[in-house]
């Protein structure tokens, strides 16, 4: 009797289309997919697009809904509803003791929010002390908030981080009052009042709508018969569910970048590289270190936020963006695409509808610049330059990539701009790329500094519709490897659907002991278990921050369903071979350096002639773990065999053998830890004594002989 087949459902919300894939579980692989215009408008809002792709992805593959084990989506509609303005009216209840109110009452008193020009979230305001916190006092309070017009309510105390009894309070009441209410505390375990209710009020202006959306959804799944859990993209990579998203939807800004980066993660294993999620009007360019994506506190309005969001860099330029000309030269690439300007791309047409075209210079908007570029044929078509047509023309959009068109189309529309440039059409369509890239680069080179990724290992990865239309370009420019995802224009409704539950636990703790990492590391731990993940399947990571004291726990781990059915291990020498072509040498020649029980470490050793007369040997490093995914990826690093045993003697060792002393200044390494499926990132960490705490926090509790590996990368931070 074969196995019953079991399904995920990764359905991603954008500006303009709401695409959902169904997934096989076992292997990962799109059984179907489906598309419709995102619903904006309507009563159910986004949530009337997310129900009719679900059902439709369901009937045309004709898979019982029972069998549909998650079910996630993205949400661009706390995004929207801030730039829109279109929040609920928001109330502030701030407690401090007498002596603190001194400071806490301004603190708490948040001024008003610049969501969008013209709009903005001016909340509300009263105050207690604490002398005088009571049943009585707190509902005369909320009462006069109500009376004001104020929906929802946001409850603060001065160091409610640590005693949440006044807050607990007045959400008590609220609710008894039939108020919507949030507190600080719930939103973040970090100190600094100010940002902290900041955060709470953001968090309350979306609260009525969200939870209408997540109501909706949930009751449509339910009466479909999908009895899985809902579960929705965080801004952070992760996905929480249903219920924590009425607690928190301020926690789903940017989940649409985010569930890109989620589809390299799982669906292409990439460890380190930089990735591009290509639209038609924009690009969101990011980063991914170590197998994870690189994550900052977001800011609304131009004012600091707790919440944890993509470092994501978005610029105005894609695979629609349209070309601008003045009377012999190429002006730019951008920002208005064809999309905007409500045209075709030439690329996408047939040959046969581009005959005799003509230039046009044109204002796709009221108040645009009149030099952007269409072609008129003769039969009355017209049509936009883009990107994709560039692209095309020059043969990097290939077939079966979702920018590939009809080359032929693309250079017959490209032939008169060529002749008023003096040029051949290939070079006219290489001018517009090199606009473009001229606007990529830039932040590529910034990306790559910042987060310290060595050149010869970063992969630039192609994501979204748009990808062939700038990735091989800009890989060609800059000497770098690219890759464009299979699936590329459905890449992040699967990121959606193989995502795994994320959550982040942050604290200010100077001089963090093992025992503070320790609890720390149970509390992010048991939140993520809250959310919904396998414990037996979470991974929780430590990183301190020594300049602001600030230590910060993450805990990724899989659903149920995607514990149980992991992908099958893959042997040594799978794992030597996906090693080899990565580092890109001969299997044979690589060196098991060090294992755990579910990570294999690999070295290999390169010669290079430096100058004239000076040899030099690297040695990479890849760290392949048990399902064939490369979590560490460096070209030179130190590789250390240990056990739980020996670890904090191996770690200190190794420190101090690859620290690098020039004069005055100290060059400490970027360390890893690795102790079995976890790897344990040091690289933010500056002294020794709190790298030991750190190891020491990992090591606890194992038997003395299980294996760990420990992999250093000398003079790291003088790269």
């Amino acid at each position: 009797m074969s196995e019953r087949r079991t399904y995920r459902i990764g359905i991603d919300v954008g500006g303009t289309f709401t695409k959902a894939v169904l997934v096989d579980n076992a292997t990962f692989e799109v059984v179907d997919r489906y598309s419709v215009m995102t619903t904006h408008a309507g009563a159910r809002g986004v949530a009337a697009g997310v129900i009719e792709v679900f059902r439709h992805v369901l009937e045309r593959s004709a898979v019982d809904p029972a069998d549909v084990v998650f079910l996630a989506h993205s949400t661009t509609q706390a995004t929207n509803a801030l730039l829109e303005g279109d929040v609920a009216s928001v109330g502030i209840l701030g407690m401090a003791s007498r002596l603190e109110s001194l400071l806490a009452r301004g603190q708490s008193n948040v001024k008003e929010i610049e969501l969008a020009p013209g709009r903005y979230l001016r909340p509300a305001h009263r105050f207690l002390t604490t002398d005088e916190l009571n049943e009585t006092t707190v509902r005369a309070a909320l009462e006069s908030l109500r009376d004001e017009g104020v929906e929802v309510v946001v409850a603060t105390s001065a160091f409610g981080v640590d005693d949440q009894s006044g807050e607990e309070l007045v959400l008590r009441i609220a609710a008894e009052l039939g108020l919507a209410a949030t507190g600080g505390h719930e939103i973040t375990k970090l100190y600094g009042l100010t940002t902290r209710t900041r955060t709470a009020v953001i968090n309350a202006s979306i609260l009525p709508k969200m939870i209408g959306t997540a109501d909706m959804t949930e009751a449509a799944v339910r009466e479909a018969g999908i009895m899985a859990p809902l579960m929705i993209m965080r801004g952070d990579g992760g996905v929480m569910d249903v219920q924590e998203m009425r607690r928190r939807p301020v926690v789903t800004m940017l989940s649409g970048p985010a569930a890109s980066v989620a589809g390299a993660l799982m669906h292409l294993r990439v460890s380190d590289g930089i990735y591009f999620e290509v639209g038609g009007t924009s690009t969101n360019i990011g980063v991914i270190r170590n197998g994870l994506p690189t994550v900052k506190h977001a800011r609304v309005g131009g004012h600091d936020t707790y919440v944890n969001s993509l470092d994501v860099r978005v610029i105005g330029i894609a695979g629609g963006s349209m070309v601008r000309a003045s009377a012999n030269a190429i002006t730019d690439v951008g920002p208005r695409s064809a999309h905007i300007a409500g045209l075709p791309y030439a690329a996408f047409a047939a040959p046969a509808d581009i005959v005799q075209p003509r230039i046009e210079l044109f204002r796709p908007r009221e108040g645009d610049p009149d030099d952007y570029v269409a072609i008129r044929t003769a039969g009355g078509g017209r049509y936009a330059l883009t990107n994709s047509c560039a692209a095309n023309v020059l043969g990097y959009a290939q077939p079966g990539m979702h920018a590939y068109g009809n080359p032929e189309s693309a250079r017959r529309a490209f032939a008169p701009l060529a002749e008023r440039l003096g040029v051949s059409v290939e070079e006219a369509a290489r001018r517009v790329l090199a606009q473009a890239a001229s606007k990529v680069i830039p932040v590529v080179e910034s990306l790559l500094s910042e987060y310290a990724l060595d050149r010869d290992q970063a992969l630039l990865v192609g994501e979204g519709g748009g990808a062939a239309a700038l990735i091989p370009y800009v890989a060609e420019r800059m000497g770098l490897a690219f890759q464009i995802s299979k699936d590329a224009e459905v890449i992040s409704s699967i990121g959606v659907a193989l995502a795994l539950v994320r959550e982040t636990v942050e604290r200010v703790i100077p001089n963090a002991t093992p025992e503070d990492l320790q609890r720390l590391k149970r509390e992010a731990f048991d939140a993520a278990v809250t959310l919904g993940a396998a414990p037996e399947n979470v991974e929780v990571t430590i990183a301190v921050d020594p300049r602001t004291q600030r230590v910060r726990a993450t805990a990724i781990g899989a659903s149920e369903m995607r514990a149980h059915d992991l992908r099958k291990a893959v042997s040594e020498d799978e794992a030597r071979s996906i090693a080899a072509i990565s580092m890109g040498l001969g299997a044979a020649t690589l060196t098991l350096a060090a294992a755990t029980d579910h990570v294999r470490v690999f070295q290999g050793h390169v010669a290079e002639r430096k100058w004239r007369f000076f040899k030099s040997r690297r040695s990479p490093v890849r760290a392949v773990d048990r399902e064939g995914v490369i979590r560490i990826q460096r070209s030179d690093a130190v590789v250390a065999a240990a056990t739980a045993g020996t670890g904090l003697a191996e770690l200190r060792r190794l420190w101090e053998e690859v620290t690098i002393y020039n004069g005055d200044s100290v060059i400490t390494p970027d360390m890893f830890i690795i102790v079995g499926r976890r790897v344990v990132d040091l690289s933010g960490v500056a002294a020794l004594d709190q790298a030991l705490a750190i190891g020491r926090s990992e090591l606890e509790g194992l038997a003395p002989g299980v294996a760990v590996a420990l992999v250093s990368i000398q003079g790291a931070r003088g790269l």
